[in-house]
């Protein structure tokens, strides 16, 4: 059976970020998840997940400077000793909310490019290896360029081979219902084809 979480982001925005845990319990939430939890100590996220007994389900990686227009760097190959210090920021957010599952954010780059592509896969590579030592699983997830034109990770296929490329048993898609309706339709097939490699599925109206 499937079991649901209230994205903190984007739902209760009406409360203050660490009010939106009650919420969701009263609600009938038994997980959570968000786009990032930096603003707020790593005790303080643990203590609303105990206090509400909610389980963490998912969270982003550090996305270099997201007011300024980034939207993660791991195809960016000159940041990347970045990336390697955000995934030890999520790894001390993970291991005080007991969370399992991180995603990496591609970042703004052309995805026919052969450098963005080679520093994407460096940068997954060294993920994965940090996450799968912690038994945690790195998710990777294509985004529509209606809604984020120019990023790098932009074609479900593409994600599918990169998946199957590397091999590594902890590295998963996150498959967005809205970002593969958008992208290339065909939903429901897709998850059939996929399932195996589904590491979290998101759902929103299209």
């Amino acid at each position: 059976m499937p079991k649901f979480a209230a994205n903190l982001s984007m739902m209760f925005t009406e409360l203050p970020f660490l009010e939106r845990f009650g919420a969701a319990a009263a609600a009938g939430f038994p997980a959570v998840e968000f786009l990032f939890p930096y603003e707020h100590a790593p005790e303080q996220i643990a203590a609303e997940l105990r206090r509400h007994g909610l389980t963490q389900a998912l969270f982003n990686m550090p996305p270099g400077d997201w007011a300024g227009g980034e939207r993660g760097l791991a195809a960016l190959p000159e940041r990347f000793e970045e990336v390697k210090a955000g995934v030890a920021t999520a790894l001390t957010y993970a291991a005080a909310t007991g969370c399992r599952r991180l995603h990496l954010m591609a970042g703004m780059r052309d995805p026919a490019s052969a450098a963005a592509r080679a520093a994407y896969v460096k940068a997954v590579r060294y993920a994965a290896e940090q996450l799968a030592a912690q038994d945690i699983f790195l998710l990777l997830e294509p985004i529509n360029g209606r809604n984020m034109p120019g990023y790098f990770l932009n074609d479900f296929t593409a994600a599918e081979a990169l998946i199957g490329e590397l091999g590594l048993p902890n590295v998963k898609l996150q498959f967005d219902i809205y970002h593969r309706q958008i992208l290339h339709g065909d939903v429901v097939k897709a998850i059939e084809r996929v399932l195996p490699i589904i590491g979290h599925v998101q759902t929103a109206s299209v």
